[in-house]
């Protein structure tokens, strides 16, 4: 793991802010992306997040499929499977 070197306090409402070079760095954008959180011993991990396939992890080509996220190849491969019964 590499320090960053920076520092921020937890607001009263327990948020902490992410310093905009950080955000530069990882293509963060306000009001649009999200987190996941993981936490291994003593360290909270944060992870940016990226939506994937529930079938093959995919991340790209991807949409929401009654909740859950679908790629393109599997709605394919799923078609093929149901055309084939």
């Amino acid at each position: 793991m590499k320090s960053t070197g920076m520092i921020r306090p937890v607001d009263k409402n327990g948020r902490v802010v992410i310093p905009m070079e950080l955000r530069k760095q990882f293509d963060i954008t306000n009001d649009v992306d999200s987190f996941e959180i993981f936490t291994e011993d003593d360290k909270i991990i944060l992870k940016k997040y990226q939506p994937t396939c529930i079938f093959c992890g995919e991340a790209e080509d991807i949409i929401k499929m009654q909740g859950h996220m679908v790629c393109l190849n599997c709605i394919d491969k799923l078609t093929a499977m149901k055309n084939s019964l």
